[in-house]
């Protein structure tokens, strides 16, 4: 089983629609939302990321956005 973190924000339509597919796709990961926790902000942007949701998988490259594509790989 893979270790998944998922950076979100409140208010983020992407981050639930992520959340939503990992959820009914019974996948499970560890949440950290930075309007609750801010000090994962300057850890994103040090790894090029400038928006949420930004998904980090075990043997998988990291990514943001809602990727449908990339959750698929995920559910296997």
């Amino acid at each position: 089983m893979r270790n998944i973190t998922l950076f979100t924000r409140n208010g983020c339509p992407q981050c639930r629609m992520t959340k939503r597919y990992l959820d009914t796709h019974k996948i499970p990961f560890t949440e950290h939302n930075i309007n609750e926790e801010p000090e994962y902000i300057d850890y994103l942007k040090k790894k090029g990321f400038q928006q949420v949701p930004v998904l980090e998988a075990d043997g998988l490259d990291s990514f943001s956005g809602f990727r449908p594509d990339a959750l698929k790989q995920l559910a296997v």
